[in-house]
């Protein structure tokens, strides 16, 4: 498997990029495997080659994401709803004040030509 960063499981082992917190993503992990369990969730089959031609997709944008994982009432029970709702509005906070910066190419092509 190669690896771009975010989270993947290879041959057993649980790999994060450098943005993620490694012991949340650990927590996360298994609390979905548990739930899959009590759930009696049958597992989808492996992925082979890319997984952008999968019809399941992730979300395209932070803030649907926040939205997904705030909705997962059952998460919410396993990791505890006190930790996912501070959690979800610092990620919320961060999503809006990085918005409102003015990206180097925003600067060069937007404003720079007018």
């Amino acid at each position: 498997n190669s690896y771009s960063g975010g989270t993947q499981v290879s041959g057993g082992t649980l790999q994060v990029g450098a943005d993620a917190n490694p012991y949340l993503a650990m927590a996360v992990t298994l609390a979905c495997g548990y739930l899959g369990i009590v759930e009696k969730l049958t597992p989808s089959a492996v992925t082979t080659g890319s997984a952008y031609d999968s019809n399941y997709q992730l979300p395209r944008e932070l803030s649907e994401a926040l939205r997904l994982l705030d909705a997962c009432k059952p998460l919410h029970d396993v990791l505890g709803k006190r930790f996912l709702d501070v959690y979800v509005a610092v990620k919320e906070t961060e999503h809006e004040e990085f918005m409102r910066v003015i990206s180097p190419w925003e600067r060069e092509h937007l404003l720079m030509h007018v």
